[in-house]
């Protein structure tokens, strides 16, 4: 019984990998803070897909709920494991930093830093163990060429990046592979209150992506026939440098 836990999963870029997950054949664990009624929906469109699904709640930057909560997910689970892990949960709270607040800093690199941090020391010894995982870390254009008012969102990004390239090399001998997508302006619910328009003339293919284009590229590094690549980091941004 092999699993995909995708933290954020209840929306957006999260809820389209764990359907492309499910279309791929694997269970699915749904990881959401606290908005149930998106997460059941995810999970509705997770089960038309004839495999089995699941809500998991926790936080990703309480270590202890999250310690706690796979753990007791893998004990009472001896027959399923978690092989692959998509550390997609984030925020954003863009401010220039004269304006940005220490608590606005510090939600932004918990829940991505800290997030990635927690979730994935809870479930990589398992992976370590049975010698198979992928882990796949949704990042960000901010996080590779840093984006003015995403100082936080940025730093936070390029520290995951940095975790990526770094984990890959410490777990390659057991065939576990860490690599990171890092999409550019995504039609989601956090990019909702950007002027399209007006971005769409900086990018070169004139359009923002859709969340399933995210998912697809999510998907393969998460596939068996993606073995050979590890600790990589692919954009997905229509062309925008």
């Amino acid at each position: 019984m092999k699993y995909a836990l995708v933290t954020g999963g209840s929306r957006g870029i999260g809820r389209a990998v764990c359907v492309k997950l499910a279309q791929r054949g694997y269970n699915i664990i749904i990881n959401f803070k606290s908005n149930e009624t998106e997460a059941l929906k995810t999970l509705t469109l997770v089960r038309q897909h004839n495999v089995e699904a699941e809500l998991m709640q926790f936080d990703v930057t309480d270590r202890q709920a999250v310690e706690q909560t796979v753990a007791a997910w893998i004990t009472a689970n001896p027959d399923k494991a978690i092989e692959i892990l998509v550390n997609n949960a984030g925020v954003r709270e863009d401010a220039l930093l004269i304006w940005l607040t220490h608590e606005q800093w510090r939600n932004v690199l918990d829940s991505s830093l800290d997030g990635f941090y927690n979730v994935t020391k809870a479930v990589i010894n398992s992976m370590l163990t049975k010698r198979y995982g992928r882990i796949v870390n949704v990042v960000s254009l901010s996080g590779i060429k840093g984006v003015p008012g995403q100082t936080n969102y940025s730093a936070a990004k390029a520290g995951v990046i940095g975790a990526t390239k770094a984990l890959a090399q410490e777990v390659a001998r057991r065939n576990v592979t860490v690599n990171a997508v890092a999409p550019g302006f995504i039609r989601t619910d956090m990019t909702e209150g950007l002027n399209e328009e007006e971005l769409k003339r900086v990018i070169p293919m004139q359009r923002f992506g859709e969340a399933e284009e995210v998912a697809e590229a999510v998907a393969f590094l998460a596939s068996k026939e993606a073995s050979y690549i590890t600790g990589t980091v692919l954009n997905i941004n229509g062309g925008l440098l």
